[in-house]
Order: structure tokens, then C-alpha cells, then sequence
């Protein structure tokens, strides 16, 4: 992966991540938010994936479904954010819909996806602090504003 801070004033900071071919995303990026201890940032993504698996949660069951894409998919769309989790460190939430070769979609919450061959990544940080803290009876983390 390569980065570069394209942007930096008054504590807010804007970042470029490439990700090269091979690379799991949700990991490499997760990894770039420890790094920079990033604590309130929101990202956008492009590119493309030899294989992805994004989650649709079951509320009742607590727990994501995996949707398993088996194939090279374009990410059309990835949005997420980053805020700190309960044990202090960045915690990374991201979105994607993902097209197939059909023109069909996929979409749901990122899980994970092999980067194939890039994948075009923008980190917007503010300087405030955000906390995502586990809601036990969703069995979910979720941003808490108090």
C-alpha cells in the first residue's frame, strides 16, 4: 500500500491510500488507521476486488450473513467511517456496493476483499473524537455521540 497526506490544517488531515493487488482492504486500511491514530475520520474508496465478502446484518440473530462474491467485482460505491472502539483503538465501519460482471450488484457491509488491481482509498480525519461503543442488546458497536 502506498499513502500520502495530501491535506493538513487546523487538525484536520486528508490522506490517499493505494492499494495494490493482493492486499485484504478492510486489514490494510484498519492497519493505516492505527497507525496514524486516527479517531474521527469518514473514507470514500474506488476500485476493484478479486473476491469479496460483504455482511447483511441479522438483527434477531445478532450477526452478519456472509454474501461471498467469488469472482472479480468493480467497488461502485465505499463509504465508511472511523471512530475509537472500546478498547481505544480505531475502529473501522465501511459500506460497499459491489458490481458483478452482469451489471448486477452486491451490497451490504464490508467484511473483507482481495484487492485486484488497486483500490483508490480517501481518509477525511477531523479533529474531534468519536467513540463507537458495543450496544449488547443490538450486538452491535455503534458511534455514541454522549
Amino acid at each position: 500500500m502506498q499513502s500520502k497526506l495530501v491535506f493538513e490544517e487546523a487538525g484536520e488531515r486528508t490522506f490517499v491510500l493505494v492499494l495494490a493487488a493482493g492486499e485484504e482492504a478492510f486489514a490494510a486500511i484498519s492497519d493505516f488507521a492505527a497507525r496514524e491514530s486516527l479517531s474521527a475520520a469518514s473514507l470514500t474508496a474506488i476500485g476493484a476486488f478479486e473476491r469479496a465478502t460483504l455482511g447483511w446484518f441479522d438483527l434477531a440473530n445478532k450477526t452478519y450473513k456472509p454474501i461471498h462474491i467469488e469472482s472479480q467485482c468493480e467497488g461502485l460505491s465505499l463509504l465508511g467511517d472511523i471512530a475509537l472502539g472500546d478498547d481505544g483503538k480505531p475502529s473501522l465501519h465501511m459500506h460497499a456496493v459491489m458490481g458483478l460482471s452482469d451489471g448486477t450488484t452486491r451490497g451490504g457491509h464490508f467484511l473483507k476483499g482481495i484487492v485486484r488491481p488497486t483500490l483508490e482509498v480517501t481518509i477525511n480525519e477531523t479533529p474531534a473524537r468519536l467513540r463507537r461503543r458495543q450496544r449488547p442488546e443490538l450486538g452491535l458497536a455503534l458511534i455514541d455521540l454522549s
